[in-house]
């Protein structure tokens, strides 16, 4: 009698998953019926860039390690650095070589993807912008000697794919050279 229990209990328990596999593979094609939040598609806007901060001026420029072996030396203008409603993290960045030589330019890191644009550089007389030279967002590079967006991003400027807090407090983390890394206890 057990026997018989047990047989029918395996052809139940069968039929129950066959009837379950029969649906075949979980799809997502009804977005209506459940959809991730990370699958839904976004509908992002940057936001516009009309008017550009005033050129940096040395005592503003906060400094930051990007590499111990690269000869040049890398500063965000502390005044330039703002938050975008968008999650971009503005920013002058003033790139210094060994001879005296600076490159500056005013860009954005946008934390969700992971990219860069750069939206102004100095122009040719060094007293103003150069808008020209403006690009689209591009992937960060890692490992590069020089790859200080990748320091910016993933020491100062974002984590979890959001901005790391208010202007102000990046300012301060940069200001104190409280890297990502240091903060964790």
């Amino acid at each position: 009698m057990k026997a018989l229990a047990l047989v029918v209990a395996c052809v139940a328990t069968g039929a129950l998953l066959a009837g379950c596999s029969s649906a075949g593979k979980p799809t997502n094609k009804d977005d209506s019926t459940f959809a991730y939040l990370l699958d839904r598609p976004t509908n992002w806007v940057e936001n516009k860039v009309d008017t550009l901060p005033p050129l940096p001026q040395d005592s503003n420029l906060l400094p930051f390690e990007v590499s111990g072996n690269t000869p040049l030396q890398f500063a965000v203008d502390r005044t330039s650095l703002t938050v975008g409603s968008d999650g971009v993290v503005r920013y002058t960045v003033v790139v210094t070589s060994p001879s005296g030589a600076r490159n500056v330019n005013y860009e954005g890191i946008r934390c969700d993807t992971y990219e860069w644009r750069l939206y102004a550089g100095l122009n040719a007389d060094h007293d103003g912008w150069d808008r020209t030279v403006e690009n689209d967002f591009t992937r960060i590079e890692n490992g590069a000697l020089n790859a200080y967006h990748a320091v910016l991003y993933q020491d100062y400027l974002c984590a979890n794919k959001i901005p790391t807090g208010s202007a102000k407090s990046i300012v301060e983390n940069i200001r104190y050279k409280r890297t990502a890394g240091s903060m964790i206890h």
